[in-house]
């Protein structure tokens, strides 16, 4: 009997959220996405100690200024590992713009095509990367831009409608919409348990699928962050899914029926004006869940992304 993972994979593309390359390797997903997080917890597995090798090399062989190393080292590592990664992948590989630039358009741009740059190096095409950055205007506004240059970006860090509608009507490629993290804030706010089919995540995530569907957006939707295999299920048929190792395994244990939850209309609708910056930043001021976790999500990004700067400059 197939199990669940097998299931899921019929009408869902997998991607796995890790920098892990070993399990990449044991769940074969179609993508894989990495954040500064999960890179923070890569570099601490003893077979990615040459990558920091090879990036801390490369660092000092471009600058003089120790600060500027320490950019250019965890720049060139994410890039050592998400091509060490599409070496097992078929598809793409998520690498996320610093989130202490999560409020500059310029210095986004910057980042971004640094990186890509970086990869072209390393021999990997633009078209087997995503470029992620936060769901802020100024991130939004940034991959409207580099969308148009050939760069497709991943905008994470997502919680809200109007994130989602700004994200579709910026022609951004790719959106993960946080499921689990929503449940976490209304678990903590309402003091309520929630099933599968009421998780607000859940319940938020679909709403985004079926208004693009509905208004005939390309933007995928890949929901990520989730916190058990309950909310997957409801989310089956999505567009991409991006799950931890660990729910991965659960998934391939369980022999199960999984019934699609998720279809896309056939009747499109003309889509509405598109929302302005004012709407936009009233409609998150109105949300204190997706203003609290989007802030909560960038900072807690920040800090992972200095706790792995300090382990380079440690080295250089």
């Amino acid at each position: 009997m197939s199990n669940k993972l097998s299931q899921l994979k019929a009408f869902t593309t997998i991607v796995a959220d890790t920098g892990d390359i070993a399990a990449i390797k044991e769940y074969m997903p179609e993508d894989a996405t990495t954040n500064p997080s999960l890179m923070l917890k890569a570099a601490q597995i003893p077979e990615y100690a040459p990558f920091i090798d090879q990036a801390i090399t490369w660092a000092k062989a471009q600058s003089d200024d120790l600060n500027q190393q320490i950019i250019d080292a965890s720049d060139k590592l994410a890039v050592i590992v998400g091509a060490e990664i599409l070496k097992t992948v078929p598809g793409r590989i998520s690498t996320e713009v610093d989130a202490r630039l999560s409020f500059d358009k310029d210095a986004t741009l910057a980042k971004a095509r640094k990186l890509i740059a970086l990869y072209e190096e390393a021999g990997v095409s633009k078209d087997r990367v995503l470029i992620k950055a936060a769901s802020t205007w100024e991130g939004i506004k940034a991959a409207e831009e580099l969308e148009k240059e050939g760069i497709n970006c991943n905008l994470t860090l997502l919680f809200s409608f109007a994130q989602a509608k700004a994200c579709a009507e910026a022609g951004v490629y790719l959106i993960s919409p946080f499921v689990g993290r929503i449940l976490d804030w209304y678990k903590k706010s309402t003091g309520e348990e929630y099933t599968a089919e009421t998780d607000p995540g859940v319940v938020s995530v679909t709403e985004v699928y079926n208004y693009y569907k509905q208004h005939g957006y390309n933007t995928v939707v890949m929901g990520a962050s989730f916190r058990n295999i309950g909310e997957i299920e409801q989310l089956a048929g999505c567009d991409r899914l991006t799950i931890a190792p660990a729910l991965l395994g659960e998934l391939e244990k369980d022999t199960g029926t999984l019934e699609r939850k998720l279809t896309p209309v056939t009747d499109i609708e003309e889509a509405p004006e598109a929302i302005t910056e004012a709407e936009f930043r009233w409609e998150m001021n109105q949300d204190a869940m997706a203003t609290e976790k989007l802030s909560e999500g960038i900072r807690n990004f920040a800090i992972d992304q200095n706790k792995l700067e300090e382990k380079l400059a440690a080295l250089l």
